[in-house]
C-alpha cells in the first residue's frame, strides 16, 4: 500500500465512510474502523506525530539540596563524590539520544573545564557526533569539528528543528534548569533523569525552577549505584 500523507488519510477515510453507508444503509461502523486502522499504520509520520515518538529528556546530576551548579556556575562539586563503575543508566540513556540542547552557562563551563577549543576530540569522546543547540544571547565560540548551533528565543521552533534533524531520536536537555523549565513551559518536557550525589551546596543554580507537582510528575524508577541515587521521572503534558 502506498504511503499516505495526513490529509490524504482524512480524505480516504471520508470516502470509505460514504461508500460504506451507501452499501449498508447507514451502519458502517466495523468496515470504517478496520479500514482506518490499516491506513493509520501506513501513514507517514508528520511532525505532530513524531512529537509523541521523540522524548525530551532532562538528564542531569544534582545535589541533595536541589542544585546543579554552584554560585559560579561550576560543576566541580560533581567530582567530589566517587563514580560507580556499575552505573548502567548512562549507556541506557545515551543510546536513544540524538540532538542535545544546553544553555550558555553549561556550554561555557564544558569549554573551560576540558579546554575543548584546543582539544575538540574530547567533545567527540563525550558526545560522539551528536549535534548540539546552545541557547545564548551572545555569540559563543564554536568547537572545531563539532556541530554546534547558537540559538535564542522560543524553544518551540528549535524543538521542531531538532526533531527534523534526527527524527525518532530523543532530545537531551543537558542543562541548565531554567532551560528545562522553558521546555516544560512549552509543554515539551517528557522525562527527568536525576543522578543525586551526597553533596550539599546551600546555594547555586536550581535543578528545575518551576512548580510541577505530582499531578504531572510520576516516579518511574529508583536505582542505587555506589554514591549515586538515580531517579527517573515521567512528566505528563499540561493538557
Amino acid at each position: 500500500m502506498p504511503k499516505l500523507k495526513g490529509q490524504d488519510l482524512v480524505l480516504d477515510v471520508l470516502t470509505i465512510n460514504t461508500r460504506a453507508r451507501a452499501l449498508t444503509g447507514g451502519s458502517a461502523g466495523v468496515p470504517i474502523v478496520r479500514r482506518s486502522a490499516a491506513l493509520i499504520r501506513d501513514v507517514d509520520p508528520s511532525p505532530m506525530y513524531r512529537r509523541h515518538v521523540t522524548r525530551v529528556q532532562y538528564f542531569t546530576a544534582c545535589t541533595l539540596d536541589g542544585f546543579i551548579a554552584d554560585e559560579n556556575h561550576s560543576l566541580d562539586w560533581l567530582f567530589d563524590a566517587p563514580h560507580s563503575e556499575d552505573d548502567d543508566a548512562w549507556d541506557e540513556f545515551i543510546g536513544g539520544v540524538g540532538p542535545m540542547v544546553m544553555g550558555s552557562s553549561t556550554y561555557e563551563w564544558v569549554l573551560r573545564r576540558y579546554d575543548l577549543l584546543a582539544n575538540p576530540q574530547q567533545w567527540h569522546d563525550f558526545y560522539a557526533d551528536r549535534p548540539c543547540w546552545v541557547f545564548s544571547h551572545r555569540d559563543l565560540p564554536r568547537i572545531p569539528t563539532a556541530t554546534v548551533r547558537i540559538v535564542s528565543g522560543d524553544v518551540r521552533p528549535v524543538y521542531e528543528e531538532m526533531v527534523t534533524a534526527l527524527p525518532g531520536k530523543n532530545i537531551w536537555i543537558v542543562g541548565g534548569g531554567d532551560l528545562a523549565g522553558q521546555f516544560d513551559d512549552a509543554d515539551l518536557l517528557d522525562e527527568v533523569w536525576l543522578g543525586m550525589r551526597p553533596v550539599f551546596l546551600g546555594a547555586g543554580a536550581p535543578l528545575l525552577p518551576r512548580r510541577i507537582t505530582t499531578r504531572r510528575v510520576t516516579l518511574r524508577e529508583v536505582r542505587h549505584a555506589g554514591q549515586q541515587l538515580q531517579l527517573i521521572l515521567d512528566v505528563a503534558r499540561h493538557n
